[in-house]
């Protein structure tokens, strides 16, 4: 079992998950495809250790586990795994301070994805 980071993450790529992660298995993606990997944050599933540590960091609440992922979000689960095949086009980022978004910020953009606040 592992971690899904999920399209709730993107363009709002917080990092605070980055952090906490004990095996350094969340990565951003560097290459040019963006049409296939957008701006968002990636749990690799082979390198996750499902302990669960990036869930609570994460201030948009894009983190689930993959049994868990909501239906309207369950594209994402192949999306983390697929950044398993490219593994030189993905990179643990370098941490910066963001801004914590409201609550209401967050319940628009579960909004915005067609998940119920």
């Amino acid at each position: 079992m592992a971690w899904v980071i999920t399209r709730l993450c993107r363009d709002c790529v917080d990092q605070a998950c980055v952090d906490v992660c004990p095996v350094e298995c969340i990565y951003e993606y560097t290459g040019s495809d963006n049409a296939q990997f957008p701006n968002q944050l990636y749990i690799n599933p082979e390198e996750c250790i499902d302990c669960g540590a990036c869930e609570p960091e994460c201030p948009w609440e894009a983190i689930y586990e993959d049994v868990s992922v909501p239906a309207v979000l369950q594209d994402d689960t192949a999306l983390n795994a697929k950044s398993v095949d490219e593994p030189d086009e993905f990179e643990v980022p370098q941490t910066s301070e963001h801004d914590q978004p409201t609550p209401e910020q967050v319940t628009a953009n579960k909004q915005k994805w067609g998940l119920e606040a």
